[in-house]
This record gives C-alpha cells, sequence and structure tokens, in this order.
C-alpha cells in the first residue's frame, strides 16, 4: 500500500470536527427520562396543582368583580419558572458529570463544550415550542376554562407565536449557559473555586447594592424596568447569556478531570 493510501485510509478513519461535536451532544440525550421525561411529569403535576388552585379559587368567589380581580392575579403565576431553573441542574449535571467520562474517550475540552453546548441548543428549542404550544392552547381554552394563566403569564406576553417561542427560547439559554459556567468553575477548582465563586459573587452584588444606594439611582434603575418591560429584560439577559457561554468555555478549557 502506498502512503498516499494509508494517508487516505487514516484520514477516511477519523472523525471530523463536526462528527465529534455531534457525537457529544448526543452522549447528553443518553438517558432521556432525566433531561424529558421527569421535567414534563413534574411540569404535570405543577399544572395539576395550580388547576386545583383555579377552580377553588373560582368557586369560593362570588361577585363577578372579585373574579375579575382574582382571574388578573393568576396572570402573575410564577409557576412556569421551575422548568428553567430545572435545566440549569441539567447543565451542572451535564458538565460536571459528563466531562470527565468524554475525556476518557479522548475529546477534546473544545469539542466538549462545542457538543454541550449543541445540546443545551436542543433543549432550549425543544422546551420553548412546547411552552409556545401550552400557551396557544391555554389562550383558546380561556385559561384551561378557569382564566388561569400558567404559560401565558405577565412575564411571557401574549405576542404571535415566534415573539413567545424566542422569549422562552432567551431564559432557556440564560439557565443553560449560567449552570454550565458554574460548573466549569466546580470542575477546574473544585470546592474552593466554587467558595471564592460565590464569594466574589457576593460581593459584586453587595458592592452594586451600596453604588446605587450611595448613587440614589434605584428610581433610575426602576424607570428602566417599567420602560423596558418583563420582555425587554429578558432579551438583555442575552449579555450575561453570552458572557456565561465565553467564560464557561475558558475556565473548563485548562480543566482536569478527577475522580
Amino acid at each position: 500500500m502506498s502512503t498516499i493510501a494509508v494517508a487516505e485510509t487514516t484520514s477516511a478513519a477519523r472523525p471530523t470536527t463536526t462528527n465529534r461535536v455531534l457525537a457529544v451532544s448526543r452522549l447528553h440525550f443518553v438517558t432521556p427520562s432525566t433531561i424529558i421525561v421527569i421535567p414534563w411529569l413534574i411540569m404535570a403535576v405543577i399544572f395539576a396543582a395550580n388547576y386545583v388552585i383555579w377552580w377553588i379559587i373560582n368557586r369560593a368567589v362570588e361577585s363577578p368583580s372579585d373574579l375579575a380581580d382574582a382571574q388578573e392575579g393568576f396572570s402573575y403565576s410564577g409557576a412556569t419558572f421551575y422548568i428553567f431553573v430545572y435545566m440549569m441542574v441539567v447543565a451542572v449535571q451535564a458538565v460536571n458529570a459528563t466531562f470527565p467520562f468524554a475525556q476518557g474517550y479522548g475529546v477534546t475540552r473544545r469539542d466538549f463544550y462545542l457538543g454541550t453546548s449543541v445540546a443545551f441548543v436542543v433543549l432550549a428549542a425543544m422546551y420553548s415550542a412546547g411552552l409556545t404550544i401550552l400557551s396557544y392552547l391555554e389562550d383558546a381554552t380561556g385559561g384551561w376554562g378557569l382564566g388561569g394563566r400558567m404559560f401565558t403569564s405577565m412575564y411571557f406576553g401574549t405576542g404571535e407565536w415566534y415573539a413567545r417561542f424566542l422569549l422562552f427560547l432567551v431564559i432557556f439559554l440564560f439557565f443553560f449557559f449560567v449552570g454550565s459556567a458554574t460548573a466549569a468553575v466546580y470542575v477546574r477548582w473544585r470546592t474552593n473555586g466554587m467558595l471564592t465563586f460565590f464569594a466574589l459573587l457576593a460581593l459584586l452584588l453587595l458592592g452594586s447594592t451600596a453604588l446605587i444606594t450611595v448613587t440614589e439611582s434605584w428610581a433610575g434603575i426602576g424607570a428602566w424596568f417599567v420602560r423596558n418591560g418583563a420582555n425587554g429584560v429578558i432579551v438583555w439577559s442575552l449579555v450575561p447569556t453570552a458572557l456565561a457561554a465565553v467564560a464557561g468555555y475558558f475556565v473548563l478549557r485548562r480543566a482536569t478531570p478527577r475522580n
């Protein structure tokens, strides 16, 4: 066999970067019960609990004006936020548990992070599509027949389908990448790194609060929230999402897997 033939055979046998990245992405879907089945089951239980509460309130309230006030209060439900926090936990587990396993098979840190990011985007899109469909069902049924608001609460709005989908997507990406960046700190520096990280975070929050108080800027910040609205504030979360994604990569690229 000639040298050229050997080179071609070796090149053909070597997986491309795209294949390696996709292989890492598929690795995160090996146990779908953790990232797909269980979250939706818990969401169903939360919905059932809310439905019972809506039914009790509708039965207990007598006057139409009181009922209208009660149903307006339903729009401030935060029940759906469970799924976002759960996805942050999924991100932490994905990086913390899967990284050493992938490294054992010779996966580079770059391919691992890219593949994991692809998995996060796929999961975010899937859950965003599900919540968007549920929001339209909620609208079509008049709040499930009781004026309830869980998927169309004031935090998510009631715009066109693509606006709802993108809004959900932005929130999911925020929790995914903040979770993965936090897990990267633990993978690289372990307990000491986490203690330092949370200490610095606490100092940053306290320092920011003190600075805002001293400069009497609370009114301006409140006006900014009012001006942008819930949707605008959520879209602005793309900034910390991007920062977390970049920081997570640079932290993980020098991490050493440990048993």
